[in-house]
């Protein structure tokens, strides 16, 4: 009997995927790991103007020119200073005009953990549908809940265009 690979492994098992988990002030967040290009360090930003406040500006990637997004700010956190454990997650985002590397800044990398799909809660109802439209769910791993986010969402409103060309703001937006 042939033993399986891990490749044939994932595609017999459709209802789980990897996350990247990582760490915002005391909160746990979670990204598919296939979106994820590359973990660096903190380095300083060349800054755009007139770029909204959590758009902290763009760095030179071999070449490519990728805009780097501050969680924290993005999300209303009370901001922290960019210290040597602060990282930069590269990630593949899909937008309205195709896929673009972005980066996103965090306070630190977690764990990269398997997760069930059965076991992802839908997000709670928090009166406004703005609060929670680029949440995938949440999950519970090793004892702590896990907020799963929707990169391409989370990522289509700073560019002011979702993935399938509908406006940011526009109430086709928001229905969404």
């Amino acid at each position: 009997m042939a033993t399986q690979t891990t490749s044939e492994q994932q595609q017999r098992a459709p209802d789980s995927s990897q996350v990247l988990t990582f760490v915002l002030g005391n909160e746990t967040y979670g990204v598919d790991i296939l979106r994820v290009q590359e973990i660096r360090g903190w380095s300083a930003v060349t800054k755009i103007p007139h770029a909204p406040a959590h758009v902290l500006g763009v760095l030179n990637l071999r070449g490519s020119i990728v805009p780097i997004v501050d969680l924290r700010m993005r999300f209303a956190l009370e901001r922290a200073e960019y210290t040597a454990v602060t990282v930069i997650i590269v990630m593949s985002v899909v937008t309205a005009s195709g896929r673009r590397d972005f980066g996103v800044v965090v306070d630190g990398v977690s764990d990269v953990v398997d997760v069930n799909s059965a076991e992802i809660k839908p997000a709670p109802e928090l009166g406004t549908r703005a609060a929670i439209d680029y949440l995938l769910g949440l999950v519970s791993i090793a004892e702590r809940m896990v907020v799963l986010l929707d990169i391409d969402r989370l990522i289509g409103r700073d560019l002011g265009v979702l993935p399938g060309g509908t406006e940011a703001g526009s109430p086709a937006a928001d229905a969404a």
